[in-house]
């Protein structure tokens, strides 16, 4: 059994403008005894489903300017909440996080939620982990939204993640208000207050301490074959649309890797830029993104 803390209720009863009614699974085989967080917004019978993977060190409230216009098109919305963030259980030993641990986690879910139809909306680590999920499951793959993410094809070598790797490995209690604001200035105090909310001390923080340590420093890192294959995958096999969003003020996972992404996926056009927008381009371009997404996708209201 892993040992895990499980956030108190009321550290998010005062949120700022996220009104989304908790799920919870339990005992997914491989997560025995750990409890995982969703939202499941929308239309719950709708055959289309958004699936919105955030990273690091968010959780589900990053999508919360999204949520509501992808459900008001008539879509289901599930936001889930990696093990280690957010409403969901957090193991207290770092070493239980590893790349194959959150990629397993969610192949598990969507298969219990039995989601099909899928718009797979990422960002950061929810797309390094998620744009590796349709390789084990194609067939419930229909749509890409991309935004600030790549794929960990090989080892990194960006300056950019050195830095942004210091800011949260310097201090056992990652200052997580300070990253989302110097990441993304257009985050108020209380929008900051509300990233922190998760954890009430730095032993909640095991699974935000422990990502930037998973990305890959040799060609044998875990994560590194997988991330090849779906490469492969996205450059050859895709057929579904796409759709590209950009932070432009990014200096990690900003236009030079979209950039880069564009020409691995097949079919995706030309990006929407933001030009104010920082790596946490939910947060300034949220709406924005939304509506010209589905646009793009056929499914706006009229």
């Amino acid at each position: 059994m892993i040992k895990a803390l499980r956030t108190p209720d009321t550290r998010f009863d005062s949120l700022s403008d996220y009104p989304f009614q908790p799920n919870y699974v339990e005992d997914l085989k491989g997560y025995e005894g750990l409890r995982g967080h969703y939202v499941d917004d929308g239309d719950p019978n709708s055959e289309e489903v958004f699936l919105l993977l955030h990273g690091e060190p968010s959780w589900s409230y990053l999508y919360r300017k999204m949520i509501p216009i992808f459900g008001n098109a008539g879509a289901r919305v599930i936001a889930p909440d990696w093990l280690g963030f957010g409403k969901s259980d957090k193991p207290v030993d770092d070493e239980v996080y590893t790349f194959h641990f959150h990629r397993n986690y969610m192949l598990a879910l969507i298969e219990h939620l039995d989601l099909k139809n899928i718009t797979l909306v990422v960002q950061d680590w929810g797309g390094v982990l998620g744009l590796t999920l349709p390789i084990e499951m194609k067939d419930r793959f229909k749509r890409l939204l991309i935004m600030n993410t790549g794929l960990m094809m090989g080892p990194v070598n960006s300056p950019a993640f050195d830095a942004w790797k210091a800011d949260i490995v310097s201090d056992p209690d990652v200052p997580i208000p300070f990253i989302m604001q110097k990441n993304e200035p257009v985050i108020s105090d209380i929008e900051a207050a509300a990233y922190e909310a998760p954890y009430p001390d730095q032993s909640y923080k095991a699974g935000v301490r422990k990502f930037p340590l998973l990305i890959a420093t040799s060609m044998d890192a875990p994560g590194v074959d997988v991330s090849q294959r779906a490469a492969k995958f996205w450059s050859t096999e895709w057929t579904g649309e796409s759709f590209m969003a950009i932070g432009m003020r990014d200096k990690m996972l900003g236009p030079d890797v979209m950039n880069v992404m564009r020409t691995v996926i097949k079919g995706c056009p030309d990006p929407l830029e933001i030009p104010e927008g920082g790596h946490f381009v939910q947060e300034s371009g949220g709406e924005l993104i939304a509506q010209k997404a589905l646009e793009h996708f056929g499914l706006a209201q009229v």
